[in-house]
């Protein structure tokens, strides 16, 4: 320690000690090595620094923190002799320094800087206040002759330009650094280990270089007007300053930090965790010994205080991503690149390879057609042998009749030709009872006319005739369902038969069955052209006859009915005609009266088709129609009739006037029932039809007509969203990413959807989807929504 002596007059002095006394003659940067120097290099090493002048107006505090050097260098003060070695230190790549001047020096306008204080650190922070950041020297100095122009002077009978405001000039340093690694030792050798490569930390501390206010009386320095309202309120902080330094040096338990802005600054230089140096400045004038004095005990009461110095790291996420991200496109780039090369040997062996079989191909050709004159020889010499012995050997007798029945044109094609004959026959037949049938009715309508009413004797013949009246009325009724199933199974044979000849065609096999041709086209000709088997029967046999079949008493007549209008409802043209001739409504009758498997799988089959259609979805509504098929997903266990319902069901989640009936009737719960049973066409349709609900709510939504929560998430389905957004099935997992994106549209959906992990798959989607529309959809919505926007800030998600 250092010594100041204090002489009080010619015989008595008072003695102080410090780590240092400079005279004035000390040199500016004697004066920074011994008191800043140290601060400065643990500021680089991650710990937070202060230096502080405090004095009396007029003893240099400005002047040894402050200065600027421009017209000699060595002048300059602990404020730009400290940046320089902080800018020599730092590395551009890696590191940032930023500067803030206060009070906001650099802003005279922002004259109200909040301070903000972390409850659980104690750091204190300056959310308003203008932060520069700063590259090199020459940015620095324009900075601090910027802040220097705004600083407030004035003359006073003191000091010729008094400091009228505490200038504070914080630098935030921000590091890059590796951190320790880590030794795993092994499991086989305890003496052999190895290292995982080093963590990136980065070290976040801050220098803070405080250029007081001078401390003066006023009947000394002369203030009135505006200057004595400023002395006011510069003593006032600096009583505030003192009282603080005073609890800490008696360690008091109560410390007064919040009586002033200042105090609250450096809350953390005194009894804090930064390392810091106070520079005390005093005159040599006796006339201003008691100001002196208490400047000196201010000193000695500071050096009582003690800090403990702790290093603030954390864990650099970004600079990590950033090197994984050129790792990552480094190994992209030689995959590229060894991707190419494999390309290119690819095709040159691919090249090699078509030259070779090419080659191959003319001599096998060449060896080909001598091979086949050589059999052609042979054969006609066996072809002559066997004749001769055709009689003895009956094996070889047969094979000859085989190639005669294949030269004759009978071969695999000819059992549908005969089949064809037959129905055809059959039909001729069942259309001749018909109208023999027809003649009898007619006969005995006549009969009927012709008996009069002769009392109970006449009454008894009329009881027989209508009797056998009703008889031939069902068995005409009989005929002409069995006729209609004649009819399509001819058609369809019909079609199969065509097929069949295209496909012989096809193989090359005309030649050796090109008996079938003639019969074909006589079918042909005789079914209206080339229309289809469903809709050839709809013109011959009529609408309202194919509904009527639907109440058939045959189980197997009626499925059939049922096959046939559901190929009808394909159509959109003849949906509105069934609809109108009451075929919906005996659909549902259909649904609601038969447990039957089959019977149930193409009635849903049929409705799904009908279901298209905006207007019939409604009229599927009002009777009952949801209902009906949230009962049957609920008993079904066939795949395919799943699949049948719940593509019903999607089709009427598209339907915005159908969102509340489609809840209160069990509609959303019976189809994310349908997702146990597992099968991809059937998970395809529950996620169509949640898409399509997701859809109707945002739009609601958007347009004012909805508000609350989704009624999805109400009843459960987004985890089962979540499980399935990244499905190996294409169409699953693209009615589930367009779902989600419909979903966070709505703001009220965001914190579930967080809760619920679909952050995550949106932020997926945004960046990995195969569609560009679906990508932009979700990037849009992420970047529009608040509260997914804080999330992802909290979680340094970038998008």
């Amino acid at each position: 320690l250092k010594r100041l002596k204090l002489r009080k007059n010619n015989w008595d002095s008072e003695t102080y000690e410090f780590d240092e006394v400079l005279t004035e003659f000390a040199s500016q940067k004697r004066v920074y090595e011994v008191v800043a120097k140290p601060v400065v290099e643990s500021v680089l090493d991650g710990y937070n620094g202060t230096v502080m002048a405090y004095g009396q107006t007029g003893t240099g505090k400005t002047f040894t923190l402050g200065r600027l050097g421009e017209e000699d260098t060595s002048a300059r003060g602990i404020m730009v002799r400290s940046m320089e070695e902080i800018l020599a230190n730092v590395s551009p790549e890696t590191d940032s320094v930023s500067v803030s001047y206060l009070q906001d020096l650099l802003d005279p306008a922002n004259d109200n800087i909040s301070i903000v204080e972390d409850p659980k650190t104690g750091d204190v922070s300056l959310p308003g206040a203008t932060h520069v950041e700063v590259r090199d020297e020459r940015d620095f100095m324009e900075l601090l002759r910027t802040g220097e122009a705004h600083r407030i002077a004035a003359n006073t009978k003191l000091n010729t330009e008094s400091s009228r405001s505490h200038a504070i000039l914080m630098v935030h340093v921000k590091r890059s650094v590796l951190g320790a690694e880590d030794v795993i030792p092994s499991e086989t050798d305890k003496s052999s280990h190895f290292a995982k490569p080093p963590k990136p930390l980065v070290r976040k501390s801050k220098l803070v270089l405080v250029d007081l206010a001078g401390s003066e009386r006023v009947h000394k320095s002369g203030s009135e007007g505006h200057m004595l309202e400023e002395a006011k309120s510069i003593n006032l902080s600096l009583s505030a300053l003192g009282k603080c330094i005073n609890a800490l040096a008696e360690n008091s338990a109560h410390v007064p930090v919040r009586d002033s802005k200042l105090t609250r600054l450096l809350r953390d230089s005194f009894g804090g965790t930064a390392r810091t140096s106070l520079i005390v400045t005093i005159g040599p004038s006796p006339r201003h010994r008691g100001e002196t004095t208490s400047t000196i005990l201010f000193g000695q009461r500071a050096m009582k205080v003690e800090n403990m110095l702790r290093i603030k790291e954390e864990f650099d996420y970004k600079s990590l991503s950033r090197k994984l991200e050129i790792q990552l496109d480094k190994l992209i780039a030689e995959n590229e690149r060894q991707q190419k090369v494999f390309d290119d040997e690819v095709e040159r062996i691919n090249l090699e390879a078509l030259n070779r079989v090419s080659e191959v191909e003319r001599n096998f050709a060449g060896a080909l057609e001598k091979e086949r004159l050589k059999c052609q020889m042979e054969y006609m010499e066996s072809v002559k042998k066997l004749e001769e012995k055709m009689i003895e050997n009956q094996q070889k007798h047969g094979c000859d009749g085989f190639m005669q029945d294949k030269c004759n044109g009978e071969g695999p094609g000819s059992s549908i030709v005969e089949d064809v004959a037959e129905v055809k026959k059959l039909l001729e037949k069942e259309i001749h009872m018909r109208k023999e049938s027809q003649e009898e009715v007619n006969k005995l309508k006549s009969q009927l006319g012709q008996y009069p009413d002769s009392g109970e004797g006449g009454g008894s013949e009329i009881l027989k005739l209508q009797k056998a009246l009703a008889d031939e009325v069902r068995q005409k009724k009989k005929l002409e369902e069995e006729m209609i199933i004649l009819r399509s199974q001819m058609l369809q044979l019909t079609f199969e038969a065509d097929q069949m000849r295209r496909c012989l065609g096809r193989n090359g096999s005309a030649n050796a069955y090109g008996g079938l041709d003639s019969p074909m086209s006589q079918v042909r000709d005789s079914l209206n052209g080339h229309k289809t088997p469903v809709a050839a029967l709809f013109e011959q046999v009529g609408l309202q006859k194919i509904l009527a079949l639907l109440e058939s008493e045959d189980a197997n007549v009626r499925i059939h009915a049922v096959k046939v209008v559901a190929n009808l409802a394909a159509e959109e043209a003849n949906q509105e005609r069934i609809v109108e001739a009451g075929g919906l409504t005996s659909l549902l009758v259909l649904l609601r009266s038969y447990e039957d498997e089959n019977i149930r799988r193409v009635v849903a089959g049929a409705i799904a088709n009908l279901a298209m259609n905006e207007t019939n979805q409604e009229l599927i509504m009002i009777q009952g129609g949801i209902n009906l098929l949230s009962v049957t997903a609920s008993r079904a266990e066939d795949p395919q009739t799943l699949r049948m319902v719940a593509g019903a069901i999607a089709n009427l989640c598209g339907n915005d006037k159908l969102q509340t009936k489609l809840r209160s009737e069990g509609g959303i719960k019976a189809l994310l029932g349908m997702a146990r049973c597992g099968q991809p066409d059937v998970l395809s349709q529950v996620a169509r039809g949640i898409a399509n609900f997701a859809k109707c709510e945002s739009r609601a939504s958007t347009n004012g007509i909805k508000s609350g929560r989704s009624v999805l998430i109400d009843d459960g389905a987004l985890p089962w969203i979540v499980q399935n957004a990244n499905n190996d099935s294409s169409p699953i997992r693209r009615h589930i990413e367009l779902a989600l994106c419909h979903l966070a549209q709505h703001e009220v959906n965001a914190k579930d959807m967080i809760s619920g992990g679909a952050l995550w798959e949106l932020v997926r989607i945004s960046r990995d989807c195969s569609r560009e529309d679906i990508r932009s959809l979700a990037r849009r919505t992420l970047n529009l929504s608040p509260i997914f926007r804080a999330e992802m800030r909290r979680l340094r998600i970038e998008v």
